[in-house]
């Protein structure tokens, strides 16, 4: 008796023992989404492929710079890299992921007010009192143009609640975007350890921005009257990017200077529908090197549209297919850069899948490719699909059909 006693109060035990470790996992799993890293959530977008290499991308003009890229910003294909993969501060170009977040998460007309830890912030600033009110636009502008230190910090507790919750928003927007070599631990660029960039993911982050039009208008702006709530003082914020006075078409982007990062400069410059973004990082002459990537750019590299996305490149012929012919169409718009008088070096291919071609065939399945080539290599390539469905067409149906 005593013996199924005992073995009784041990199953009681038992699941007494299950019920707490039940309590101890859900406890442990909810604190740990507190702690997971931003890196173990992020969604990729598409629409921003990574940058592609196109051959002898590392002739080009002489540069000292720790690192640096040359982008054609439409194609995204790099024309000149050296360290591009190097990670190193960067410095307040570090501020082109902060506006980005900030218009993404963001309102413009929203009135921000200053805490007294955004008033403190050290380095380069917009002077910034504690409980002064400022729009959200004015704040952003005098954080592309006059690098202000305190606006970063006010406008990210504004959007996050804190900065480190805005930084979290920061990295995963860098992940997103292609950026997988960035690691953002402030909104500013001062020097804290673990906060590093490379040249690529600069390149990267500048060619997302200009896709927002509010952040093109503010990183090409000389200069803007920076203006209060209700009037109570402005100020006058002048672009720190001393290109926008001497390089013929410079329309962006950002400055960064520490000791630690050097002088680094995130530079873009448009003629002719062509579009460069320069990136030189602990550079002995930011302003010289950039431009002269710049007009690397332009003296040798012209623009080509190889398909549109809305333009069939091929119609192809399916056997036992309803219909028998169907258009192919290019996922995006196929643009891509040729090095000036190498056209002949150039070339387009069309790729076709005949397994993915066999009925039925659904439609926007991927059938095949259109690829450049340049000097016999692969550059970039877009897959091709058809818009419509392709049903299998069976001899009975052929035959009733001829009757």
């Amino acid at each position: 008796m005593r013996i199924i006693c005992f073995l009784h109060n041990m199953k009681s035990w038992r699941w007494i023992w299950i019920g707490l470790g039940l309590i101890v996992v859900i406890t442990c799993f909810k604190g740990l989404e507190k702690i997971l890293p931003v890196e173990s959530d992020y969604q990729r977008i598409n629409k921003y492929p990574s940058l592609v290499y196109l051959p002898d991308y590392t002739t080009g003009p002489k540069i000292y710079a720790s690192a640096a890229i040359l982008v054609e910003a439409v194609s995204g294909m790099i024309l000149y890299a050296k360290n591009e993969h190097q990670q190193r501060a960067p410095a307040s170009t570090t501020k082109i992921m902060t506006a980005i977040v900030c218009l993404e998460k963001g309102k413009l007309d929203d009135i921000v007010i200053i805490s007294p830890k955004a008033a403190g912030t050290g380095g380069s600033s917009l002077w910034l009192k504690a409980g002064e009110m400022i729009s959200f636009h004015e704040l952003l502008e005098g954080v592309l143009l006059r690098s202000g230190n305190d606006g970063c910090v006010a406008l990210a507790e504004h959007v996050a609640g804190s900065e480190q919750g805005f930084v979290r928003l920061m990295n995963r927007k860098a992940k997103e975007i292609g950026a997988l070599n960035s690691n953002f631990r402030n909104t500013h660029g001062l020097t804290t350890p673990n906060h590093y960039t490379t040249a690529f993911d600069l390149a990267q982050i500048t060619r997302y921005g200009f896709a927002h039009p509010e952040f093109s208008r503010i990183v090409g702006a000389k200069e803007e009257a920076i203006e209060w709530y209700l009037g109570e003082k402005s100020r006058i914020a002048r672009n720190t990017n001393r290109l926008l006075w001497s390089f013929a078409g410079a329309d962006g982007v950002k400055t960064g200077t520490t000791s630690r990062a050097g002088y680094c400069l995130v530079a873009s410059a448009t003629r002719d529908g062509r579009k460069f973004i320069a990136v030189v990082l602990n550079s002995p002459d930011r302003w010289g090197e950039s431009a002269r990537l710049l007009e690397y750019g332009f003296s040798n590299f012209s623009l080509k549209l190889l398909c549109k996305a809305d333009t069939p490149v091929t119609e192809v012929k399916i056997r036992q297919g309803a219909p028998s012919v169907v258009s192919l169409y290019p996922r995006r718009d196929l643009m891509v850069v040729i090095p000036k008088g190498k056209e002949g070096e150039a070339q387009k291919k069309v790729i076709l899948d005949y397994g993915a071609l066999i009925p039925p065939v659904k439609a926007g399945a991927s059938v095949g490719k259109i690829s450049f080539y340049y000097q016999g290599q692969e550059v970039e390539w877009v897959e091709l699909f058809p818009m419509e469905r392709v049903q299998r067409e069976y001899w009975w149906n052929r035959f009733f059909r001829r009757k």
